[in-house]
Formats: C-alpha cells, sequence, structure tokens
C-alpha cells in the first residue's frame, strides 16, 4: 500500500513570481470599465500638483473572475480592519493628491 502523505496534493498550482512583478507597482487610483465579455482596471498614479496621471498597470478580467476578486478584496479588507481598525475613506487631503469621484469616466487614450 503506498504512502499517501508522499503524493502530491490534487488540485494544487504552482505559480511562478518573476522578480520585476514582485517589486510591484504602486498606484494610488484604479478606473475600472466593463464591456459585456470583460472588466478592465487601469491602476494610476497621481502625483500631487501634477496636472497629468500616468496609468502603471492594466489588467483586463472576465466578469466571473472580477466578482471573485471583488468577494477576495472585500473579505481582506475586513480581516485588515480587524486587525489595524477601520480604514479612513476620505480622499484628497493636505496630506495627498485629490481624486476624481467616484463617477468619473475617464477619456480613453492610446
Amino acid at each position: 500500500m503506498a504512502d499517501d502523505k508522499n503524493k502530491p496534493a490534487q488540485n494544487q498550482l504552482s505559480i511562478d513570481l518573476p522578480e520585476d512583478i514582485a517589486e510591484g507597482v504602486y498606484s494610488n487610483l484604479a478606473i475600472i470599465t466593463h464591456s459585456s465579455s470583460e472588466f478592465v482596471v487601469d491602476f494610476v498614479r497621481i502625483v500631487p500638483n501634477a496636472p497629468k496621471a500616468k496609468v502603471k498597470s492594466r489588467v483586463i478580467l472576465t466578469p466571473e473572475h472580477a466578482k471573485r476578486l471583488l468577494a477576495a478584496l472585500a473579505d481582506n479588507v475586513q480581516k485588515y480592519e480587524r486587525q489595524f481598525g477601520p480604514i479612513s475613506q476620505h480622499g484628497g487631503s493636505n496630506n495627498g493628491p485629490n481624486f476624481p469621484p467616484t463617477t468619473f469616466t475617464p477619456t480613453a487614450q492610446a
């Protein structure tokens, strides 16, 4: 009889994280748009007193994955707030950039 402890667990996924991706990209604004088949999330870096902002990364998701991401992010925010306290939602102050309103729809540019 074979030892089950030495068998690889089923449904395991090995994920490679290249060094350049592991460094991450800083973003202080996300702009989300969607069509019937996908959600597009543009991660933007706004610099105080600069008239222009730059998209630093774009992620395209299926609607199903976007919903799973929403649930996972909500779960992680709840865990964070239990550990560290409530996250402030006030945007734009003397300590940071003024953000567009949540109803902001950007003009797409290539």
